[in-house]
């Protein structure tokens, strides 16, 4: 286990920056690339569903990974756990440009680095979840500011996401598969020399003891869980959906196309970054302002998704729908993130935590091959099932995400 020690009073900025930097490459290392879909269908002949595969490929290899990185994380150490991801990441980046740079048929090949790199982000990005908490121990206000922080990273990247792949598509088309290796590689080097993780004193429980005690937190608190991980998934499906219809729609409808397109891709993800921010800032582990926050971004969300397809040809309109639907998801992003890190206790807080990135990555991976689908004959009427999903989710967080049914968690917590 890592052996250097750093509490609560001694997380250096160098530190959080460091762990900021790994959901913010990965968000790259995906959203970069909706952008100029379009582009690789051209350049590679292949159809808009063979392009989302670019994406879900990514998503889908994380889906299944993700979970044994955070068995792996508890047992032997995030940080070990975290770098050698990276480098699968920076790996599958070089192989992905390599041969889109050298084949005249790339794509299997491609799909094959973005498998790679989907590895590699299973067990980089969901281990930060946990790894924070660790950091921060037991003060939830320092954890819930971290978090906001974290996914505030995150978010940003989304918003650098349609601009820089926009940029540099333009200077060379598969460049945008070379930078992915690049910002890993940034990411190694402030993970290696700038993260210290506190020594842990226990031995690492056995696989047996392991299981039970999952199942037991499951068992205690799989109501609300359950909740929050449905909304992981619908969260993320609904953002991934919309921004590969924008993409779409922006250049076939409105004809903007290059870095001027992803700047007005940018508009919504910008709110959705600023949201995030603020509400990371301001819920200090509070549960019942975290259900508070859900609850009204769920509202808001059924509120503006049924309208994205009935804006599509009206660009000022349409932008204004996704901004509002992205201030909603930016909300509800950090707040999801503490009330899964600051409800569990430290020994399972890296495998619950990676449950719950396997249930938004199951979203990430979802949207775009959906949407490629629908948009064609089915737009509205799929926002529309959208929007009644988002009432679902409503109705079931309301009863379920309070302190009540969230009070043995956050007691066995206090305790270890």
């Amino acid at each position: 286990m890592e052996n250097q020690k750093c509490d609560n009073t001694k997380v250096s900025a160098w530190c959080i920056v460091s762990m900021a930097s790994i959901p913010l490459v990965m968000t790259l290392g995906n959203s970069m690339l909706i952008p100029v879909l379009p582009v690789f269908e051209e350049k590679v002949n292949i159809t808009s569903f063979q392009s989302s595969m670019i994406i879900t490929s990514y998503s889908i290899a994380s889906i299944f990974l993700i979970p044994v990185a955070g068995y792996l994380s508890d047992r032997i150490g995030r940080k070990k756990v975290i770098l050698p991801s990276l480098i699968l990441a920076l790996i599958g980046g070089l192989i992905a440009g390599f041969v889109s740079w050298k084949m005249n048929n790339p794509y299997t090949w491609i799909i094959l680095g973005r498998v790679l790199q989907g590895i590699g982000a299973a067990g980089a990005t969901p281990i930060v979840l946990p790894l924070v908490g660790d950091l921060y121990k037991a003060d939830d206000e320092k954890t819930s500011s971290c978090l906001g922080i974290i996914e505030t990273s995150n978010t940003f990247g989304k918003v650098l996401s349609p601009i820089l792949g926009s940029l540099f598509a333009s200077l060379i088309w598969f460049l945008p598969f070379f930078s992915i290796s690049f910002f890993s590689l940034i990411s190694i080097v402030l993970v290696f020399f700038f993260i210290k993780v506190p020594k842990n004193n226990h031995a690492p429980i056995k696989f047996k003891e392991f299981l039970n005690k999952t199942k037991v937190t499951f068992e205690e608190g799989g109501k609300w869980l359950s909740v929050v991980f449905l909304l992981g998934v619908f969260v993320m499906l609904v953002l991934f959906a919309v921004l590969f219809f924008l993409s779409e729609s922006l250049e076939k409808l409105h004809d903007l196309k290059g870095i001027k397109k992803g700047f007005v891709l940018a508009i919504p993800l910008f709110f959705l970054c600023i949201s995030s921010y603020v509400a990371g800032r301001k819920i200090k582990g509070s549960i019942p302002l975290m259900r508070k926050i859900i609850l009204i971004s769920l509202i808001l969300m059924t509120g503006s998704i049924v309208f994205v397809g009935y804006t599509k040809e009206k660009i000022v309109l349409l932008l204004i729908i996704t901004s509002v639907l992205g201030i909603a998801i930016g909300a509800m992003l950090p707040t999801l993130d503490a009330l899964i890190t600051e409800n569990i206790e430290k020994t399972q807080r890296g495998t619950i935590s990676s449950f719950y990135s396997s249930a938004r990555f199951i979203g990430v991976a979802a949207g775009p091959p959906l949407m490629s689908v629908l948009m064609k004959n089915y737009l509205n009427i799929s926002y529309i099932i959208a929007g009644v999903f988002g009432i679902i989710l409503l109705c079931l967080a309301f009863k379920l995400l309070n302190e009540n049914t969230m009070k043995m968690n956050a007691a066995e917590k206090t305790e270890s």
